[in-house]
């Protein structure tokens, strides 16, 4: 997702502290006891369930998101969850604090929100644990604050997919990585996992990082100033292809350097998202794969874990019904980790895949 310049995220982090300081709500405790496994099974006590949801986006600028902003409603009507039309933040983390808060004022009686900035979404986090309001976040995890789930597929893998991928077409050279933004704990773990995955397994691949921020105009300025420096550059990695699969293609097509897989000179193009976008760019031989991460599946299991947590239910660490783990991170919060298969020419067409299903 899009991220911010410094200057800029310290002026939102000053005005996230406006916005708390504007908002208080009574406490209010949340009695749960049970637990499971099996997402399936839960127990629970007390709770009715019921109540208005609010649901809160990152961005609408990206493919990825206008995606899922679209299954939110049908996956919310299959749940039996009343969600509220939902809100974008418009890549401003102080934004969405404040959208939590006049969420909050609505009397919604959960949350599920995709955090801009896994430090910052704290504050509204506290906010709504105040309001005794429980809060499911989707793809991306907080550094501290309290949320009944992170509904999220695993970016540790996302990195050491890419990894894999480019080091088994490319026995050396230079690769690059263009990262998301490093507040997020998405673009941290991409990053770091992508980087410790070559150094351990392809020694002879030099990485080369284009630190972007979710901006696909970064993306697009650094690519190129890159590519002047290094024109014998032989893999890339783009961790968020509904932000830099286009000016990445853009950039390399004005400077000649966009050739088709299995053309002498093709840089191989691993991506991460599984929007359309990208597949239409692996059966044109443009890229070479990507990582499907689940937008259907975060609408969805965003849906089940709210309706849950409204519940009372409690999870535990371990396998689920659906093909995932819940896992406990070093925060003590629990994460689903959604599948997140990597596509290629050999199973682009796949229709299981969710980018095969968009209209």
């Amino acid at each position: 997702m899009p991220g911010r310049t410094v200057s800029k995220r310290k002026r939102n982090r000053s005005r996230i502290v406006g916005a708390v300081a504007a908002v208080a709500g009574a406490s209010l405790v949340l009695a749960a006891c049970g637990s499971t496994k099996d997402t399936g099974a839960a127990s629970a006590e007390g709770g009715g369930g019921t109540g208005k949801v609010g649901v809160i986006l990152p961005l609408l600028t990206s493919p990825f998101w206008q995606s899922y902003n679209d299954y939110v409603p049908k996956m919310a009507d299959s749940e039996g969850v009343e969600a509220l039309k939902t809100v974008n933040s418009n890549s401003d983390p102080s934004q969405q604090i404040t959208d939590i808060n006049n969420q909050l004022n609505q009397g919604v009686k959960g949350l599920v929100v995709a955090p801009l900035d896994s430090a910052a979404i704290e504050a509204g986090l506290d906010q709504a644990e105040r309001k005794g309001v429980p809060v499911v976040a989707v793809d991306v995890a907080p550094d501290k604050g309290k949320v009944a789930m992170v509904v999220r597929a695993n970016n540790v893998a996302y990195g050491e997919k890419a990894c894999q991928y480019l080091g088994a077409q490319i026995p050396s050279g230079k690769v690059v990585q263009i990262m998301g933004d490093l507040a997020s704990v998405n673009g941290r773990d991409r990053s770091e996992a992508f980087r410790a995955c070559v150094k351990k397994n392809f020694p002879k691949l030099k990485v080369l990082e284009i630190p972007a921020k979710w901006e696909s105009d970064t993306a697009a300025s650094k690519l190129d100033t890159l590519l002047n420096a290094n024109p014998d550059i032989k893999g890339i990695y783009l961790q968020a292809g509904g932000v830099y699969l286009a000016p990445t293609l853009q950039t390399l097509k004005s400077k000649g350097m966009l050739k088709k897989a299995g053309q002498t000179g093709h840089i191989t193009i691993v991506s991460n998202d599984g929007i359309p976008q990208e597949y239409d760019a692996i059966r044109k031989g443009e890229i070479d794969a990507t990582v499907s991460q689940p937008a259907d599946l975060y609408a969805k299991y965003g849906m089940y874990y709210i309706k849950a947590a409204m519940e009372g239910k409690k999870f535990e660490p371990g396998p689920t019904d659906h093909d995932s783990t819940i896992v406990k991170l070093p925060s003590g919060i629990l994460e689903d980790q959604l599948p997140a298969p990597l596509v290629t020419k050999d199973n682009v067409d796949d229709p299981k895949l969710w980018g095969n299903t968009v209209k």
